[in-house]
């Protein structure tokens, strides 16, 4: 716990801000963030590709030879498959504010629980792309930039729009 917790530390202080991965300069800022986010996950993948200033959770589980765009954010509780690749800016929700009420403001109802994201393998995720709480990304997906995904994508889906829909089906 000590260890996970140093890790993760050192990522939010010093890893997320090393060079991007694509630069002439990286620092080896590749394999230290691979060790740190590997540190306070627990994950025993390997290939991971984490790109520069991505906030991830402590409680993500991701797959061999996946990659987590530049300025991405990773909610709590998500799990990513084998062979995903994420475009920069990518935002993964996995909880929302508490909205029923309407006697009170929406600020004061606080949060809904938590609803996990689950991306399957082989999925390639466009840039700034949001998926909100309780989504469910089949294999073999493919989500157009700018996306914002509302609901459960099947196995094979080519997605895209606001709200993303099945465009094609690459099979």
């Amino acid at each position: 716990m000590i260890l996970k917790s140093i890790c993760y530390v050192a990522y939010q202080l010093i890893g997320r801000y090393l060079p991007n991965n694509d630069g002439r300069i990286t620092l080896g800022s590749t394999f230290i963030r691979r060790l740190l986010v590997k540190g306070f996950t627990g994950s025993k993948s390997h290939g991971l590709y984490i790109n520069k200033n991505a906030t991830i959770s402590p409680t993500l589980v991701i797959g061999n030879n996946s990659g987590i765009g530049a300025n991405s954010i990773i909610g709590r509780g998500t799990t990513i498959g084998d062979n995903v690749m994420m475009g920069p800016e990518c935002y993964i929700y996995t909880r929302n504010h508490a909205f029923s009420r309407t006697d009170i403001p929406m600020r004061e109802q606080g949060m809904q629980d938590f609803k996990p994201v689950t991306i399957g393998n082989d999925v390639w995720i466009g840039a700034r792309v949001t998926i909100l709480p309780g989504v469910k990304i089949g294999n073999g997906c493919i989500i157009g930039a700018g996306s914002v995904v509302t609901k459960n994508l099947p196995d094979y889906a080519v997605g895209g729009g606001n709200p993303a829909r099945v465009l094609k089906y690459r099979k």
